[in-house]
Order: C-alpha cells, then sequence, then structure tokens
C-alpha cells in the first residue's frame, strides 16, 4: 500500500472525506523554533493533501500531515477550508520547479515538495478542484438569490412610500457580492488554463518513477557493505539493478517530455487551425 493510499484509509475515509492528492513536502525556509512534539532529533515527515467531503453541501479542504520517526501512523496537524486559501504561488511560470507557496488568512506556507512532478500534479488536480468548487459555489448562490426574488411578494405603492417593488429587487440583486475565489499565480498553463488528461498522466507517470527510483537508492544504501565476507555478489547484483533502472527511467523520462512537447504542438496547431477556420467562416458570411 502506497503512502498516499495509507493516509486516505487512515485519515480521510473514517471522517466521510474522500482525499484528491497528497504531496510530501519540506520547509523552504525552515523556522527558528518549534512547538511540534517531534520525535527524536525531530524526525518528520509532512504531507499536504486535499480532500472532499462526501456529504452535501461539499467542502474542499487543505490538510496538513505528518508522520513522525519511528511510526507507522499519520497525524493531522492543520486543516483549512478552501474559502481561507486566498493564493497558490507557483514561484516559476517557466519550467518545473518543485517550491511553490500557500497563502491562507494569516499564513503564509512555503514549500518544496519532493520532486517537481509532484508539485506539478498537486497544482493542476488542486486547481481543478478549486475551480469546480467555485463554479458550484457561485451557482448555488446565485440559485438562491433568484429563487428569493422571485417568491418575494410585491409590494404595493403607497402615498406615503413611492418606491415602486422592481426597485426593491434591483437593490437584492446589488447586494449579492460573489465570493472571492482562490488565485493562482506564477504557475505554469499546462497546468492551469492548458491543462489537460496527457498532461495529468504524464506527471503521474513522472511520480510513479521518482518513487520508484527514491526506493530502489534506499534499498541499495540499506544493503549489506561490500567489504564483509559473503555479500559482494549481493551488493554487486543490486548496484547492477539499480543502473538498468536508472538508464530505464531517463529513456522513459525523455519520452514523457518527448510526448508531452508533442502534446503542446498539436495543441497550438489545432488552435491555429481554429483561428483560420474562424476568419473564412467570418470572410464568406459577409
Amino acid at each position: 500500500m502506497s503512502v498516499q493510499s495509507a493516509i486516505n484509509k487512515e485519515l480521510f475515509i473514517p471522517r466521510d472525506e474522500r482525499m484528491l492528492v497528497a504531496v510530501e513536502v519540506s520547509r523552504r525556509k525552515r523556522k527558528r523554533m518549534s512547538f511540534l512534539p517531534t520525535g527524536a532529533g525531530g524526525d518528520y515527515n509532512t504531507f499536504i493533501c486535499v480532500s472532499v467531503t462526501n456529504t452535501r453541501p461539499h467542502q474542499l479542504l487543505i490538510t496538513k500531515v505528518k508522520q513522525f520517526g519511528g511510526s507507522s501512523t499519520f497525524t493531522k496537524r492543520t486543516q483549512w477550508t478552501v474559502e481561507k486559501l486566498r493564493q497558490v504561488n507557483g514561484i516559476n511560470p517557466n519550467k518545473d520547479c518543485p517550491e511553490f507557496d500557500l497563502v491562507f488568512d494569516g499564513a503564509v506556507d512555503q514549500w518544496v515538495a519532493s520532486s517537481s512532478a509532484e508539485k506539478c500534479l498537486f497544482v493542476q488536480i488542486l486547481y481543478h478542484a478549486c475551480k469546480t468548487y467555485w463554479e458550484g459555489k457561485v451557482g448555488s448562490l446565485g440559485k438562491v438569490v433568484r429563487q428569493r426574488s422571485h417568491s418575494a411578494p410585491l409590494e404595493v405603492p403607497s402615498v406615503a412610500s413611492p418606491v415602486p417593488a422592481p426597485r426593491t429587487l434591483q437593490s437584492r440583486r446589488k447586494s449579492y457580492v460573489p465570493p472571492r475565489q482562490t488565485e493562482f499565480i506564477n504557475c505554469q498553463p499546462k497546468l492551469t488554463a492548458e491543462a489537460c488528461t496527457m498532461n495529468l498522466v504524464i506527471f503521474r507517470c513522472k511520480v510513479f518513477m521518482n518513487r520508484l527510483k527514491n526506493r530502489m537508492v534506499a534499498n541499495k544504501s540499506r544493503s549489506p557493505a561490500r567489504g564483509q565476507p559473503g555479500q559482494r555478489v549481493t551488493g554487486s547484483t543490486l548496484g547492477n539493478v539499480a543502473h538498468r533502472m536508472n538508464v530505464a527511467l531517463g529513456e522513459r523520462g525523455d519520452k514523457l517530455s518527448h510526448a508531452e512537447d508533442k502534446t503542446v504542438e498539436l495543441m497550438h496547431k489545432a488552435q491555429q487551425f481554429a483561428d483560420t477556420a474562424h476568419k473564412l467562416a467570418l470572410k464568406y458570411s459577409k
């Protein structure tokens, strides 16, 4: 079972929530002192999770989860609703990087993901979740306002109050203020406006390969020393396997990057074709 599946099963499913994505992070700027009850030496892993409630009305939540050293359980530290998430800063809009910032009401968290692919996957899923949530929020609030406007009884004008009923309905509509949505800045277009299913698949493949590579490196570091008798063959075998896996991962990464470039090129060509078709349609319609 993966770490993400374990977090979802232990923390979110019992609370009737569904985890959408989780990313392992570390602070980009460490605090001078911490009041958290960490384990020996302050050894712990931090995860930022995005989840949604199964009950209506749905709530989109951002949760900070920690796993302390020597423990297989996870601890929920802080949880925010998406209404408190003011801004997501991708740091660099021109290339993949593992750094990102989350700006909440009264708090700014500066994080570094374990890889740029995991950060891109996290931002892309968070963007689409926020977009879906805010569109549903605005639609439901607008529906409530319209229902109240239609259900309000018409006021009969009198001599004392010459103000007609349509003015009352107009003032109610003007009093409606749409909610303040989460702002995404310095994020690559492929994570927001031009995000597509192909990019999501590519990021998932990159994340899987990075985790597999890290697991192989960890297994290699935990293997017995080569100087001990009777264990040289095992160390050599693990080294050869790790080398072959590195080569295979590199080739796979190059193919995925090439596929990603081709996808972007096809998207631009499709947009140019659509623009040309639109101009021809306008020309011959006159």
